[in-house]
């Protein structure tokens, strides 16, 4: 790895790779370090992603993720001696990160002038999804830990990327990242069928404070969060970094928010905001 100071800090990376490795869980070791220089000498997880096997041989799915669903189980429940070490999922970012699809898709990509009305149902919206993150049991969080960042392994499935800005968050997060990927999608269904096996996993003490009724409730509003954060990253991407080809993944993950219309009448504005503007405008550029 090289991650020149001057732009990056590979020390958190070191840091969590060092927790992951007590966990047991398949990811990089580090083998020699120089953080003055930035170069990491890594062990090497090969090249083999998730996303090409679940798109080349979709009859895998079963088994990689019930190997990552696993993985996530070890993370949450041994990572919990670390997750108080690491940066708070906290109320800020939350926001921050929400105001991502409001300023870069809605704003800067479709044009979209939000009136006083709007604004009012948006941060309603956000108060929402923000109190349904903080209310869920806290653990550690790898954050982007889907298709792309997961490799297929011949041993200890799945090895595991891209984990260098882990968070103390919420419970589902990461379990919505991995089953309503952005870049691909499963039937309700299966989803539903996989978040369930995860939860009647979970140790008695977590189902206690949560019931599997309200376990899919949390599930599908964090789902919700991540993809009007991810929606607007893939726009920011294009827009103030000159990489287009996310561009593509939007109308997929924004689906998925149009998916949970009828169950929840607390999202009928943004569903609204996205069949009848984002949807049609991305629609018109392919």
């Amino acid at each position: 790895m090289d991650a020149p100071p001057p732009q990056e800090d590979c020390t958190p990376f070191l840091r969590i790779a060092g927790y992951l490795e007590v966990m047991q869980l398949n990811a990089p070791r580090i083998i020699e370090a120089n953080i003055e220089q930035g170069f990491l000498l890594l062990s090497d997880l090969g090249s083999h992603l998730y996303l090409t096997s679940l798109t080349e041989n979709p009859e895998s799915a079963g088994t990689l993720y019930g190997d990552a669903i696993r993985a996530l189980a070890t993370m949450q429940q041994n990572g919990s001696a670390y997750q108080s070490l690491l940066p708070p999922y906290d109320d800020g970012l939350l926001r921050f990160e929400l105001s991502l699809f409001h300023d870069w898709l809605c704003e800067q990509h479709v044009g979209i002038e939000f009136s006083t009305e709007d604004e009012v149902r948006w941060q309603a919206l956000c108060d929402v999804l923000v109190a349904n993150a903080l209310d869920q049991v806290q653990v550690f969080v790898h954050r982007d830990y889907h298709s792309r960042n997961l490799m297929l392994s011949d041993s200890d499935n799945p090895g595991i990327l891209d984990f260098q800005d882990a968070v103390e968050g919420p419970l589902t997060y990461d379990l919505v990242s991995l089953l309503k990927d952005c870049y691909v999608r499963w039937p309700a269904a299966q989803v539903r069928e996989w978040a369930l096996s995860f939860y009647s996993h979970l140790d008695d003490e977590v189902r206690a404070h949560v019931d599997a009724t309200s376990f899919l409730r949390q599930f599908d509003l964090m789902g919700v969060q991540r993809h009007l954060k991810a929606a607007g990253i893939f726009a920011r991407l294009n827009h103030r970094d000159g990489k287009p080809g996310y561009m593509a993944d939007i109308p997929r993950t924004l689906e998925y928010i149009v998916e949970l219309g009828p169950q929840y009448a607390e999202l009928e504005f943004v569903v609204e905001l996205i069949n009848n503007q984002c949807l049609p405008a991305l629609e018109n550029e392919s």
